[in-house]
């Protein structure tokens, strides 16, 4: 048996008890609060890819080109959102005003996509990049990043929280698309994700032109898993959820996994034995969710993501959290404004 084979079963293990360690039940510490309950239980990894963005046509797919900016209605990108004006600010009678004046910020998140927010297993603390994302908007109404109230909801939950004010952001690997803008409002994009390869790291595997003949897995019910099947050559394997993919992978049952990069870095953080590879072939533009009437609150995230970008926090966070697994800090996403009360 090679030491690849046989170390497979421990990585296995590893990967198991890091899911089981995002799920256990902490004291917050002194300044952050945590929520959980029913709209915490029950997240799972692939709850973060199964997103209703477009679909690649299949041209793109097969060339790896991701897919164009969604328009809207209104005549806007799905990305547009509002300028902010000029510095975040907490002025009199404003949404920041009201939470500086209730003392924490409540936010929404994940508890188990690795890299992007997940719970320590070890500390129990909720970290990762879009958490950074969180400490940066609290530190700009409070001057304290940590006055935060952290509550741990599915995917499915997200745009529910936000219509019953239940809390004041979500950031947790939201795409922006034109239908959530007509319940709920967006930050301008912070990251951008696009569905790509996980592959052993011995493969020759460069993208999606090496696949033919290859066992592809994604999750069922996913538009991953429907543009996997317009992949001249592949076998697509449909698994339950992305983390059964993963038992898939280690197991030798399929030759690569697909599905977004962030979610695949933190599968690639969990095994040495695996690597994030190929150009993106859609398009997964995340933005904080705000409510929809809370649109100085929109203008003051922007203002809080432009300082996080030009004061090198953004780039420092990729580093931190995506950049093994992703390769080098990209450029970060350039805010599209126009979008208009």
């Amino acid at each position: 048996m090679s030491t690849r084979a046989a170390r497979r079963p421990i990585v296995t293990a590893l990967v198991a008890l890091a899911l089981v360690g995002t799920t256990a039940a902490c004291a917050p510490e002194t300044t952050t609060h945590l929520l959980t309950g029913a709209a915490g239980m029950g997240s799972t990894t692939q709850e973060s890819v199964q997103e209703s963005a477009p679909q690649a046509p299949s041209g793109a797919a097969a060339s790896g080109t991701a897919t164009a900016a969604q328009d809207c209605g209104d005549g806007q990108p799905a990305v547009a959102s509002l300028d902010p004006g000029g510095s975040p600010e907490v002025t009199s009678g404003s949404t920041m005003a009201d939470i500086r004046e209730r003392g924490f910020l409540r936010v929404a998140v994940s508890a188990d996509t690795l890299l992007m927010g997940s719970r320590d297993p070890f500390t129990s603390d909720i970290e990762g990049f879009d958490i950074d994302v969180a400490h940066q908007v609290a530190d700009a109404i409070f001057g304290d990043p940590d006055k935060i109230q952290f509550r741990v909801i599915t995917s499915g939950d997200r745009e529910t929280v936000l219509a019953d004010h239940e809390v004041d952001i979500v950031v947790r690997a939201f795409t922006i698309n034109c239908e959530r803008w007509e319940n709920i409002a967006f930050s301008a994009e912070y990251y951008h994700a696009g569905q790509k390869l996980l592959v052993p790291s011995t493969s020759d595997v460069a993208g999606v032109d090496d696949l033919s003949g290859q066992r592809v897995c994604a999750p069922e019910g996913t538009t991953t898993l429907e543009r996997l099947g317009e992949w001249e050559g592949v076998e697509a394997v449909p698994a339950a959820t992305h983390t059964t993919c993963l038992v898939l992978f280690q197991q030798g049952a399929v030759d690569a996994i697909t599905g977004d990069d962030t979610v695949l870095a933190g599968f690639a953080a969990q095994d040495p034995y695996a690597k994030v590879v190929g150009d993106p072939v859609s398009d997964e533009p995340y933005g904080v969710g705000i409510p929809a009437d809370q649109l100085d609150m929109v203008r003051f995230v922007n203002g809080v993501l432009e300082d996080m970008v030009d004061g090198g926090q953004w780039e420092q966070s990729y580093e931190r959290w995506l950049g093994e697994a992703l390769g080098p800090a990209p450029s970060a996403p350039k805010p599209v404004y126009g979008r208009t009360p």
